[in-house]
């Protein structure tokens, strides 16, 4: 086995999910494991090592990494089923701030349109965080139209997604043996639905369902 010492510290946080949900909710870890694969994700995209010969089934074959691939990590887990409880939120922080971090990396963000910073738990505590020296980097959320960026205080630095120049294709083969190449813009890995347009009454297309 090789370890590489990657995660350095870990930390999970119920004060404010146990007072509005009740301390005898169950939940999948009380503790600070990941039970989504959220946070693994994200904290791979921010910091994961080098691996080679990356592909998920085939597709966007090639190496992959994290941001800062010899970057340790310190993982601050605040968020629940129901959601992320802004004293929990300020308790991760201070602690981080008070554990000595460089950087706090986070992945979750209020509702759009953004809010009052002084009533924004993010705000207050990355301005908190600045203070100290410490960097903040923060998404501005995944709905993508326009005026729904979250996360704009001007002490975070907000980064969000853009448009690839990869094109991943997959192939469907109707009931009558036409084939019909499919090219996805994006790849989610979920099951996508082909709506065809097709004029030819040779493929007599309205809905395709593909899995890719």
């Amino acid at each position: 086995m090789v370890y590489y010492r990657k995660v350095i510290g870990a930390r999970y946080y119920m004060s404010g999910y146990e007072a509005e949900e009740g301390s005898d909710k169950k939940v999948s870890f009380r503790s600070a494991r990941d039970s989504s694969g959220h946070g693994s994700h994200t904290a791979s995209t921010a910091a994961g090592r080098y691996v080679a010969n990356m592909n998920y089934n085939g597709l966007a074959a090639g190496n992959a990494r994290g941001g800062a691939p010899m970057a340790r990590i310190s993982v601050y887990k605040t968020c629940w089923d129901s959601g992320c409880y802004d004293v929990d939120l300020l308790a991760a922080f201070d602690d981080a701030i008070r554990d000595g971090v460089h950087i706090i990396s986070l992945s979750l963000g209020p509702e759009s349109p953004q809010g009052d910073y002084f009533n924004d738990a993010i705000s207050v505590g990355s301005f908190h965080a600045a203070r100290h020296g410490v960097l903040v980097v923060a998404s501005s959320g995944n709905e993508g139209t326009v005026g729904s960026a979250t996360n704009l205080a001007p002490w975070i630095i907000t980064v969000a997604a853009s448009s690839t120049d990869r094109d991943f294709t997959s192939d469907i083969m109707l009931g009558n043996g036409i084939n019909i190449a499919v090219k996805l813009n994006s790849v989610f890995f979920l099951t996508w639905h082909v709506f065809c347009t097709l004029t030819s009454p040779l493929y007599n297309c309205t809905r395709v369902r593909v899995s890719v």
